[in-house]
């Protein structure tokens, strides 16, 4: 064989090769690149017009420098099966500001509007309260809280009091002792910013003492679009645009909020009373969260409104035909949330199909 037949030769075997792992290799890891948030920590995500991406891909303008990846085999094992997307199905668009869904096993970005948009969330915040107060108290039945002043006269939605400025029960009282169990179900259920407020005075000391214990969760969870100011989610005067995160980031959280189911089983309930533990108190608490009973799949959801940060909501809910497929949706400053989320969990169960186990 002449020298020039031989280059030939090899020069095509390499073709083979480099086409070989182009079709077979790339895509793989484009695919983990998308779905597996928890390998790359806190790496955005932009909107993906073919649901594919380069290692090199520029993400919001940021590049994805320092990563720490995965042996190809690790790879393999590690990543859940994604849900591919129809065909045959277009887009949809929701009247929020921002708004995302995402595959709540894989994290594969489903629906994506300005997701990396910086926002006041307002009472969404309360899911990250909750995520720490289970983490940090073991037995939520039996710690007790006790109200003070400052708990007492918090301003927005309280306990008893369903909207601000209107009261159905008793409210807190100054020096009443009750459970951070009953505190948990006003906060989510109620969105009650005393309870949130109590919560965090127990774990912490103080508000600003707590709100270091979220922001460093959402750094270990891999979020770097977040910043919580208090247990509430209440805007801050003296901080305005201060106290953020983004629809992204906060699906990220409700997804890690999965982990207790007791956060989701509380967010079902439609309504209930608390007591103090004297039994001497009672309050009634009512769900904002209008969906309840409407979707039939629905795991939970949280409600947010404050002027700052509009109308928002997060809602999990699972395939109509497999409850261990969930998906988590959020719209932020949304004045059509309800209608908004019953829309995009229509799409995603139409729009995706899921691999079979």
């Amino acid at each position: 064989m002449s020298k020039t037949n031989f280059v030939n030769l090899v020069s095509a075997v390499l073709i083979l090769i480099s086409a070989f792992v182009w079709f077979n290799f790339l895509p793989t890891v484009s695919a983990w690149r998308e779905t597996k948030f928890g390998v790359l920590g806190a790496e955005k995500k932009h909107e993906l017009e073919n649901r594919q991406l380069n290692l090199s891909d520029d993400l919001d303008g940021k590049k994805v420098e320092g990563k720490e990846f995965m042996t190809f085999d690790q790879l393999v094992i590690s990543i859940p099966e994604a849900p591919v997307k129809r065909e045959d199905f277009g887009e949809t668009y929701m009247r929020a500001r921002s708004a995302i869904a995402i595959d709540a096993d894989a994290g594969t970005i489903l629906h994506y509007q300005n997701g990396n948009r910086r926002m006041a969330i307002a009472s969404l915040t309360k899911v990250m309260t909750a995520i720490v107060v289970v983490e940090k108290i073991e037995d939520l039945n039996n710690e007790i809280v006790t109200i003070d002043e400052e708990i007492r006269f918090i301003e927005g939605t309280r306990v008893g009091c369903p909207r601000s400025g209107y009261c159905i029960s008793n409210r807190l009282q100054v020096g009443e002792k009750i459970s951070a169990r009953s505190l948990l179900e006003a906060m989510l259920m109620n969105s009650a910013n005393d309870a949130a407020v109590a919560l965090g005075k127990h774990v912490a000391g103080s508000q600003a003492n707590f709100a270091k214990i979220m922001n460093a969760k959402a750094k270990e969870i891999g979020l770097s679009d977040t910043n919580f100011c208090n247990p509430s989610g209440l805007d801050e005067e003296d901080r305005p645009g201060g106290c953020y995160s983004t629809a992204y980031d906060f699906a990220r959280i409700s997804a890690y909020a999965l982990k207790y189911p007791i956060i989701w089983d509380i967010m079902k309930y439609e309504t209930k009373d608390i007591y103090s533990v004297d039994g001497q108190i009672t309050h009634k608490i009512i769900n904002t969260d209008l969906l309840l009973g409407q979707l039939p799949n629905v795991v939970g959801g949280k409600t947010g409104f404050t002027y700052e940060a509009g109308k928002s909501l997060m809602m999990a809910a699972h395939h109509p035909l497999d409850s261990n497929k969930k998906v988590i949706a959020v719209v932020l400053d949304d004045n059509y949330r309800w209608d908004d989320m019953k829309k995009m969990f229509t799409w995603v169960f139409d729009a995706y199909n899921w691999p079979k186990k």
